[in-house]
């Protein structure tokens, strides 16, 4: 077991051997090269990457360069990506037979490999990474050490500050004085309800009994949603040190990591972050020589989404089928085996390190006056640099958009985005300049959720975008009460209905009520916030709707019973482009003369209009 006096040891010893980690003027001979190992680079073969670069730098013998492998950089549109430190030179779109140029050139002859430069979204070359103008209005707090430290050394944590707010609060803070400071920070939980954090573990904490636990839920299941996987796979003890605080806050000495087993790379470093803090003394018995006992357990859920609902997930938990307990009792005072329970989501607890070290007014002067810190986003969809972002409260969707994810692809315009996945809803062009906080969102009928912000370009069927949101939900309903498990049902085929050229004229007026009707009755939040994606299309974008229906007819050409594609003879050069590549031949014409579409024989895949270099063919 490590006492005090031995970590602080580690943490110094450490921190010196990794200050070219952060410090780009450090005075070191030697180099880092640091890897992506997250999800998205793994699969695109970065452990070849580190494996040939270990295996190169051992086979020229050099000295003074080690291979790090790290949690998610943020900007996965350019993975796989290594860094290399401390000259912060930044090398995108990485494949392992780059790895012998990259040392040759770069670390034996000190010379950038140009050509892997990582280039900014006006196309000029950027070597460093925070000139990219995807970094610079974010501020990284949650995802403090994701792409900085080796998640599966706890040494490397412990070098910057880990574990250090465990042992402020166990030998210097009482309780109540440690509930007081994140009441104080303003923190709300991350999860997408946006319940105080201080004020939910105040209850438990009140609450009578020995027996009470603390659980991490890490069942991340929106469409698009990655923020919990990155900070688990970037930066497990960070998570593991919040839990450990929030049950000496509240009188727990057990904790369950609740996280799908569709995680493999998240949870097998949970399991590695758990075993070394075990291995130090930093989870188990009598910590820091304090008394204080806590431990640390993964329970895998099978990727139900009704699990991230706080009371499925406790019936999941305890070995049941996962579904939502009527409410109240709050887990607060009757949640796992009916003791006392706090549920707190990874980024909300990836935050309480920080917070403790750092001071509630810290965390407060961050963000906006009812929505304090920042909040990391699953930046996906129809927009440039797709990746993984963390930004102040209060920044507007239109900088996310565009300052961060820098614009829409293609030329196009930029139509809605959604965030909240299935339980959001989707916000429209007019609102683009919206600060993103709880408040301001749920005024435009759209609401934070858990952090997938999805972005959609003008090429986009909004009743399509409703009908697969939903299909989703009703896949996912765990059928326990009626509104959600025939109510969304009905929904899902009037939005079929409408998509294929079959709904009737009064189908609209019955969706929004079907849907108000699901919003008031249901059980628990899944059934609650099902209807949000279609109230709100139906609310920005009812003529698309009402286009669907009267008109027979899709603008964006999306809904392929409902539009044709036609070639325009004026346009039309008979380059063949298109015949050679249409998948069922239902393109004729000779070669310099317009050609013509068999309708009967289409079947509108869009493979000729993507292929036409003159733009002669549209839906």
């Amino acid at each position: 077991m490590k006492t005090i006096e031995d970590i602080e040891k580690i943490r110094k010893a450490k921190r010196e051997e990794l200050d070219l980690r952060i410090n780009t003027s450090a005075d070191t001979r030697e180099k880092h090269i640091l890897v992506c190992r997250g999800t998205g680079c793994t699969s695109s073969k970065s452990p070849k990457i580190i494996e040939n670069f270990r295996r190169i730098i051992e086979e020229k013998n050099i000295k003074n360069v080690r291979v790090i492998q790290t949690g998610c950089f943020g900007l996965c549109a350019k993975g796989p990506i290594v860094i290399i430190r401390p000259e912060e030179t930044f090398y995108a779109h990485v494949k392992p037979e780059d790895c012998e140029e990259i040392i040759q050139s770069h670390i034996c002859e000190g010379k950038k490999v140009e050509r892997l430069l990582c280039k900014d979204i006006d196309g000029s070359v950027v070597d460093k990474l925070d000139d990219l103008t995807f970094y610079k209005k974010q501020k990284r707090i949650a995802l403090k050490n994701c792409g900085v430290i080796d998640p599966e050394d706890i040494d490397e944590y412990i070098a910057f500050d880990g574990y250090k707010a465990l042992e402020k609060v166990l030998t210097q803070m009482t309780p109540d004085e440690v509930i007081d400071v994140v009441s104080k920070s303003g923190l709300r939980g991350r999860g997408g309800a946006g319940f105080p954090t201080g004020k939910k573990w105040s209850f438990a904490k009140m609450e009578e009994g020995k027996e009470k636990y603390i659980i991490c839920n890490a069942d991340e299941g929106d469409p698009g949603a990655f923020m919990d996987r990155s900070i688990l796979e970037g930066d497990p003890n960070c998570v593991i040190e919040a839990m450990a605080i929030a049950g000496y806050a509240i009188g727990a000495n057990q904790g369950y990591i609740y996280v799908r087993a569709e995680y493999p790379i998240a949870v097998q470093r949970l399991k590695i972050a758990i075993k070394q803090a075990r291995e130090y003394g930093l989870l188990g018995e009598n910590i820091f020589g304090t008394g204080f006992k806590f431990d640390v357990d993964i329970r895998l859920g099978a990727g139900a989404f009704v699990c991230g609902e706080e009371t499925a997930l406790l019936e999941s938990v305890e070995g049941k089928r996962g579904q939502p307990r009527v409410k109240p009792p709050y887990p607060a005072s009757k949640g796992l085996f009916a003791k006392p329970t706090v549920i707190n989501n990874v980024e909300t607890l990836a935050n309480i390190t920080k917070i403790i070290l750092n001071g509630a007014e810290w965390y407060a002067s961050i963000g906006t006056e009812k929505s304090k810190g920042t909040k990391v986003f699953a930046l996906g969809g129809n927009v440039n640099n797709v990746g993984l972002v963390e930004v102040p409260m209060g920044t507007t969707l239109r900088e996310i958009v565009y300052d961060i994810g820098g614009g829409i692809p293609n030329g196009r315009e930029f139509k809605a985005a959604q965030t909240g996945g299935p339980s959001g809803g989707c916000i429209p062009v007019q609102h683009l300049d919206t600060p993103i906080d709880y408040e301001s969102l749920s005024s435009i009928g759209s609401m934070m959720g858990s952090g997938g912000l999805i972005v959609m370009d003008d090429s986009k069927c909004m009743v399509d975008i409703a009908r697969f949101y939903l299909d989703f939900t009703v896949s996912e309903s765990c059928g326990k009460c009626t509104p959600c498990r025939i109510g969304t049902k009905r929904m899902l085929e009037i939005l079929t209905r409408m998509c294929e050229g079959k709904a009737e004229q009064d189908d609209i007026y019955k969706l929004e009520t079907l849907a108000n009707n699901i919003k008031n009755a249901s059980v628990c939040g899944l059934g609650q916030t099902a209807p949000n994606p279609v109230l709100s299309t139906l609310k920005y974008f009812k003529e698309e709707y009402e286009e669907h229906v009267s008109d027979k007819k899709c603008r964006a050409g999306h809904c392929k019973e409902l539009c044709d594609i036609k070639i325009d003879p004026q346009k039309c050069k008979g380059c063949g482009l298109c015949k050679r590549n249409c998948p069922v031949n239902a393109i004729s014409g000779e070669v310099k003369n317009p050609h013509v579409i068999d309708q009967s024989k289409c079947i509108k895949c869009g493979t000729c209009v993507d292929k036409c270099p003159f733009k002669a063919i549209s839906k």
